[in-house]
């Protein structure tokens, strides 16, 4: 690449494309190793508070830590960040079981986190963040070695953003920015510019403890510091397998990731709508959760294309599902639930008996009843039982 000689001129021009590109916030760090940040990964991974997250491991933190592994002859860090906050709109998705609804009467609806609402970040990312690594190279007159990340790669990416002075580590872990809150999605490009860095902020919390305080599994076991496994995103998305049960009740009426941390944070106070129209287009402020149980894998696949939902695969949407609505204890959710009593696959059956424990009334009871005669997995037989001892006599 042709050599940059005035360090600030080439810096100001990257911020000024960034933003030309579409990207809310701009900072650059040092491409140096983020030793106190590994530091910090491992302990976390030592103490179990990853588990769950096979990916996450000392390999791929090592990794993240060492920009230079990752570009060699790295000199800098070009953290963006991308707001993607958008106002709830409407009770439910339109397409999944608006025939559930009555007039005068709310549907069943789960909530979804607010990253979740539109096309999957990781592209809109990604396509800004290669177009703007080939804007530069034509900018400078030469193609730049770069390489680019969202969360789904190794780099560390709230390490990066806090020493870029993007943000501060709030308590629940997030970058916080005081010009957009926590409702922003981070990427990085390391590249072999030689760029200004910008500086930490020096903000902080304080003595707020409102997300720790608000968090209903009590995720955040200390400041900075969560529990992977009690984190409500993390068992609706990335869990595979059955929800804990004393977990289940303090999830509410989530079925996609959780915000609870967020919406109770000072610093989101003054929320800005976002301005990329991918992550507000369609419409997922909630879901209905009986439209869920109803849904085939095809209409799931064909329903949630594109979006981040998908992650959480169909038979993990259904397992939600079973969950909020046992949460909600409204009896017109039994004859759903005794349908993927049913008729689910042995995951979302065992959920779908604990929801109608949790209902109790007579048609719930009725329901189990009959499964239990008729039910050959152990799981669901467990659940069903347990869900019984729970009804009334």
């Amino acid at each position: 690449m042709s050599t940059v000689t005035d360090t600030q001129m080439a810096t100001r021009l990257v911020k000024e494309r960034a933003g030309l590109g579409g990207f809310d916030l701009v900072r650059v760090t040092t491409a140096e190793e983020f030793v106190a940040d590994r530091e910090v990964a491992l302990k976390r991974i030592e103490q179990g508070l990853m588990d769950g997250l096979p990916w996450y491991n000392p390999a791929r933190v090592t990794r993240g830590t060492s920009p230079q592994e990752l570009v060699p002859g790295a000199r800098s860090i070009i953290c963006l960040g991308l707001n993607y906050f958008t106002e709830d709109q409407g009770h439910a998705d339109s397409d999944a079981g608006d025939h559930h609804y009555h007039e005068g009467v709310s549907p069943l609806v789960g909530k979804i986190a607010r990253y979740a609402r539109g096309r999957d970040y990781h592209r809109v990312m990604k396509r800004k963040m290669k177009a703007l690594v080939e804007d530069l190279s034509q900018q400078f007159g030469a193609e730049i070695s770069a390489r680019w990340y969202v969360d789904d790669g190794p780099m560390l990416d709230r390490a990066a953003a806090a020493r870029a002075g993007l943000g501060w580590f709030g308590k629940n872990t997030n970058i916080l920015s005081s010009e957009l809150g926590s409702w922003l999605f981070l990427g990085q490009i390391i590249t072999d510019l030689e760029l200004e860095p910008d500086t930490p902020v020096k903000k902080t919390c304080g003595n707020c403890v409102s997300c720790i305080d608000a968090c209903p599994t009590g995720a955040i076991v200390a400041p900075y510091v969560i529990d992977n496994v009690r984190c409500i995103s993390y068992q609706t998305i990335e869990n595979r397998g059955p929800i804990p049960r004393a977990i289940r009740p303090l999830m509410l009426d989530w079925v996609f990731g959780c915000d609870i941390c967020q919406e109770v944070c000072p610093v989101n106070r003054k929320e800005t709508p976002a301005r990329e129209p991918e992550f507000g287009r369609r419409g997922l402020a909630f879901a209905d959760l009986i439209g869920l149980l109803d849904l085939t894998e095809e209409q799931f696949r064909a329903r949630f294309a594109g979006t981040p939902i998908m992650r959480a695969r169909h038979t993990g949407m259904q397992r939600n599902a079973c969950v909020a609505l046992g949460n909600l204890k409204n009896p017109d959710a039994v004859p759903a639930l005794a349908g993927a009593l049913a008729a689910g696959v042995p995951l979302v059956r065992s959920h779908a008996a604990w929801a109608l424990g949790e209902t109790g009334n007579e048609a719930a009871i009725a329901a189990l009843q009959e499964a239990l005669a008729k039910e050959m997995e152990p799981e669901v037989l467990e659940e069903i039982s347990l869900a019984l001892g729970k009804c009334p006599a």
